[in-house]
């Protein structure tokens, strides 16, 4: 078994994530996430805003999943948000031509060529149906958006966001009206979206819902350079992977990628490394960690400046976070569209803002945090299992046993869970043997498991088991707070 296939077999052994409406073999592109996948997925989200939202002092919002059918017409999406199809002759099976070109060339793809364009390519490669290898229809472009009818009558036409973006776009005016902000200034919301996905894959990490953390950052072009966060971080090592030389990384601090005019300006390095600084938080180690440029076709006609940021997983580079210099690109098309200034005063001066993007899967960065931390291990012959999650995003920190189910030990081991889960995320476990629940632990990720035995009711000392050496030291229940360090 792979390395990726063993990650989600454990994912859906200990019900981290698994696929919607299963019992009814539902649809492709939905999954469910368990008790211990919500606890990662909102760990992940709370590291997100404190490191990146909070930090750096943005706004938060939280808009709504349907919005009317002008926000998308005066957006371009219900003319160009759009992936490249192919149906089988024979069989019928539908597939994303770019994702087939990709697999047989190994070779990124851009999804803004014309349909034609693709064809040429499957022709060239002699690329047929990977079911029943026949030959494949021409490209048609379909459309990503998933359409709804609202009202009694069905008559407002109505779409689901297929992004958290918009929101943030067409409340801008109010938002930076009422908080009384001044560029430059992020604004920042984490939600659902949803894509008609011609072809989910991965399981989590492709899906028709998800959930994304988005970022936009509003500035005035004429003082892009004067940015005064810059200083924060120029010491701050970028590792980035340049247009046509993807194959070899460079470590490079923000100072000199801006002076070497790798990286458009100060304030984009800026954005760049926190977000950096964010994935190794969240236990990406750096060495996995890359910008990738974007250029030519694959980049957005609107983007000045493109960078994915991507992990390295046991599948190859994985892209997590599309990072965009969209110009006055969105507030332009919105002010057109609604035909309402979106214009605001940054001092003496009225200005269309421009914006920087950072857009984040949450369930693309959850699989890629699991992949990274899965580990397997031999102990005295037996394959063991453990998740080297960090503190900050395990569903688990602490967790308590009775080594037996009798003499008052559960009775001492909930005392002892009691104290703790004011503080820690804890659980308490008193089924199976104690190496059977160490195991249990492990593979979810759990940092320290305490055992209450016989000797805990004469001194009030416990077992304290720590994850990754799995080493074990006897502590007095009053000094646990101190051993247990996070």
């Amino acid at each position: 078994m792979k390395e990726y296939d063993k990650v989600i077999d454990l994912a859906m052994r200990k019900g981290i994530f698994f696929p919607t409406a299963e019992i009814y073999s539902g649809p492709a592109g939905f999954w469910e996430y368990g008790p211990y996948g919500v606890a990662i997925k909102q760990n992940i989200i709370s590291l997100w805003r404190k490191h990146m939202v909070q930090k750096d002092g943005m706004l938060e919002i939280d808009g709504c999943q349907i919005l009317p059918e002008k926000v998308f017409q005066s957006s371009g999406h219900l003319t160009s948000f759009q992936d490249p199809l192919v149906e089988c002759v024979k069989c019928k099976g539908i597939f994303r031509a770019d994702k087939l070109i990709e697999d047989k060339t190994k070779k990124i793809i851009p999804e803004a060529l014309k349909a034609e364009q693709f064809d040429k390519l499957i022709k060239k490669h002699k690329i047929a149906c990977p079911s029943c290898k026949k030959e494949l229809s021409k490209t048609r472009m379909f459309n990503l958006m998933v359409k709804t009818l609202l009202g009694s009558k069905q008559e407002d036409v109505a779409y689901m966001r297929p992004e958290t973006c918009q929101s943030i776009f067409i409340d801008f005016p109010r938002i930076y009206k009422t908080m009384r902000a001044k560029l430059p200034i992020g604004i920042a919301q984490v939600g659902k979206s949803f894509r008609n996905e011609i072809s989910p894959r991965q399981s989590i990490f492709r899906l028709k819902e998800f959930t994304q953390a988005e970022i936009e950052v509003f500035f005035n072009p004429k003082k892009e350079k004067d940015f005064d966060k810059f200083k924060e971080i120029k010491s701050y090592k970028l590792n980035l992977a340049l247009l046509g030389k993807e194959d070899k990384i460079i470590s490079i601090s923000c100072a000199d990628a801006v002076k070497k005019k790798l990286v458009r300006s100060g304030m984009v390095s800026y954005y760049l490394a926190i977000l950096m600084k964010f994935f190794e938080t969240a236990g990406i180690k750096k060495k996995n960690i890359r910008f990738r440029e974007i250029g030519g076709d694959e980049r957005a006609f609107y983007a000045k400046e493109a960078w994915d940021l991507e992990v390295k997983t046991s599948l190859g580079w994985m892209e997590i976070v599309a990072n965009h210099y969209r110009t006055d690109y969105d507030l332009g098309l919105h002010s057109k569209g609604s035909k309402k200034d979106l214009s605001v005063m940054d001092r003496d001066e009225k200005v269309l803002p421009w914006v920087w993007e950072a857009s984040m899967g949450i369930d693309r960065l959850l699989l890629m945090i699991l992949d990274n931390a899965y580990t397997e291990e031999k102990v005295k012959g037996d394959k063991r299992i453990v998740l080297k999650l960090e503190s900050s995003v395990a569903p688990v920190q602490v967790a308590i046993f009775p080594l037996m189910k009798k003499d008052n030990l559960p009775k001492k081991a909930k005392s002892v869970y009691d104290v703790l889960k004011e503080a820690y995320s804890c659980q308490y476990d008193e089924g199976g043997s104690i190496g059977k629940r160490y195991r249990r632990m492990d593979e979810i990720g759990c940092l320290y498991c305490i055992t209450v035995d016989h000797q805990s009711l004469e001194d009030d000392t416990v077992t304290v088991r720590e994850r990754d050496t799995m080493k074990q030291k006897r502590v007095k229940i009053a000094n646990l707070h101190k051993a247990l360090k996070f």
